[in-house]
């Protein structure tokens, strides 16, 4: 079904009279930026994860940078507003966020990719941002009714863990948030917050696109045996406890931390690994999951 395209008379770059503009018409005003840009938005994935330390950053990075790669116009909106990491595993942390008439220009990582983050507005990396959930909630709306996107296939909008603040504000400004990929380890403590983050997902009308299990096991560098760090299977165990698609695992490689330090999306390695099969199949799950089928087809499919 084509979208419909927001009254004209609703969007405004800015208002033109902002001192005489009451509360009411400045809201108004702030809806029509945020529902032009949503316009121009396909697809938006939230990647989320129950607890920290279980790489949803790294994810999120590489599947954006894997959909771009297959030439998709792909966005990262780095909701993470106390901790943003993105920037910095794009190698885009020293580059200043510039402003126009037409809003905010995100960073251009590489062709297809561009991203937005805390971390590139703040003039001090260092600075802790110590901010309550109304501060949070308007910054996550600026960053996508004031920023020009321009039209993408995807956003991929990269979260803290837990579901709090940020995961609602998305959910709340978004409204037609085409799914959820919750990221876990294989860990008993991990699975059982990953339990939460679907449960959220379901309690806000968001499809679970599935459950990704990263760090599942690594190869030994030596020998190539493989060594189950922190166990295995618990994420597909979990996806069927939950009845949620299982998306696959990845393993551990220790390149992951030298392209992430360097600020190189992993899957841009031209030297083929289970890991980047790993993030390629993971995009192909999204690719089809956002197809004309719908995402519920795909979840009952899967």
């Amino acid at each position: 079904m084509e979208k419909k395209r927001p009254e004209d008379n609703k969007v405004h770059a800015s208002c033109e009279s902002s001192d005489t503009c009451s509360a009411k018409e400045n809201e108004e005003q702030e809806q029509g930026r945020l529902e032009q840009r949503l316009f121009h938005i396909r697809h938006k994935i939230m990647v989320m994860s129950g607890k920290g330390g279980v790489g949803k950053s790294t994810v999120s990075v590489n599947l954006a940078a894997s959909l771009a790669s297959q030439g998709y116009e792909v966005g990262i909106l780095d909701a993470d507003i106390h901790g943003p990491d993105i920037p910095r595993m794009c190698g885009v942390e020293k580059r200043a966020v510039t402003g126009h008439k037409g809003g905010l220009a995100p960073i251009r990582v590489f062709k297809g990719l561009k991203v937005i983050s805390m971390g590139l507005l703040s003039q001090d990396p260092d600075k802790a941002i110590v901010w309550r959930g109304p501060m949070k909630h308007n910054a996550i709306r600026q960053f996508i009714g004031d920023v020009n996107w321009g039209d993408l296939d995807y956003l991929v909008i990269d979260l803290p863990p837990g579901t709090g603040d940020e995961p609602l504000s998305v959910a709340h400004l978004i409204k037609d948030v085409d799914g959820a990929i919750i990221v876990t380890t294989p860990q008993d403590v991990a699975l059982l917050d990953s339990r939460k983050a679907v449960n959220f997902s379901k309690l806000l009308n968001i499809p679970v696109l599935g459950i990704v299990e990263n760090m599942s096991g690594m190869a030994c560098p030596h020998c190539g045996e493989k060594i189950d760090l922190f166990k295995i299977g618990g994420g597909a165990r979990a996806a069927r406890e939950l009845r949620v698609p299982y998306l696959g695992h990845i393993n551990i490689d220790p390149k992951m931390v030298i392209r992430c330090d360097a600020g190189t999306p992993f899957v841009v390695d031209p030297e083929p690994s289970a890991v980047k099969r790993a993030f390629e199949r993971l995009a192909q799950s999204v690719i089809t999951a956002t197809q004309t089928s719908g995402i519920e087809a795909f979840v009952a499919a899967v």
